[in-house]
């Protein structure tokens, strides 16, 4: 690839920090601890199968402002027991809480992650542009040792602003104090991070590890992050 890059921008959730991963262990522990079998959930897999479409779909919809985060959160197991069979109703009233504060404790990286961002620190300027939660991001970064890879970690929620809007990525360059032409984005979700970049005129590379089809505008993937100690 071309060696005008000098910094680079990566995407937290599902890209660096495994957000599915994170998440099942979450939620098969929440499973246990509130007894969910008995409430007529007799399996953990199918609540949290279930679970993890309705949280990639509100997810999407928050990306593009078509939600708010108090009703991503309010709605994502609400849905999940409604699909289920079961009254929201039943649902425990702790339960979305105790996932908020349990989730982002979590330390389970992608393969390679801090092997190839020791590597990429070496020799570009590391940035990090989440559409995450402020609170959630700092314990998610703290809690893997990986804000010290990162000159600047920007959140969509304290800047008011989401990928794949371009206000975000002109705010990171001007964080960055370089032009959008030596940088390069990236991320796993085509619309937000790639779609967003390419949109602004940055450079971006898709990280897609369940080797979903590539769409057509998006110009290169990796499906490894190690890939991109060879690239780059």
């Amino acid at each position: 690839m071309s060696t005008k890059y000098q910094h680079i921008f990566f995407d937290l959730d599902h890209t660096i920090w495994d957000f599915d991963k994170n998440a099942e262990e979450t939620l098969h522990e929440l499973y246990i601890a509130h007894r969910l079998n008995d409430i007529g959930l007799p399996s953990a897999d199918v609540f949290i199968e279930t679970y993890t479409r309705n949280n990639h779909q509100l997810w999407a919809d928050y990306h593009v402002g078509k939600i708010s985060k108090q009703a991503l959160r309010e709605t994502r197991f609400k849905k999940t027991f409604l699909d289920l069979g079961l009254h929201p109703d039943v649902m425990p009233l702790t339960f979305e809480d105790e996932y908020v504060q349990l989730c982002p404790t979590k330390t389970n990286l992608f393969p390679h992650a801090h092997e190839t961002l020791q590597y990429l620190q070496g020799k570009y300027t590391l940035h990090l542009i989440t559409n995450g939660f402020k609170e959630s991001t700092e314990l998610k970064t703290a809690g893997t040792n990986i804000a010290g890879y990162f000159q600047n970690i920007i959140i969509s929620e304290v800047v008011g602003v989401n990928k794949p809007d371009k206000a975000i990525f002109e705010h990171a360059v001007a964080l960055a104090n370089c032009t959008k032409d030596c940088c390069l984005m990236i991320g796993d979700s085509v619309e937000a991070d790639i779609r967003g970049a390419l949109n602004y005129g940055m450079d971006a590379i898709y990280f897609n590890p369940h080797n979903a089809e590539k769409p057509a505008d998006v110009p290169q993937q990796i499906t490894q992050l190690k890939e991109l100690m060879q690239l780059l």
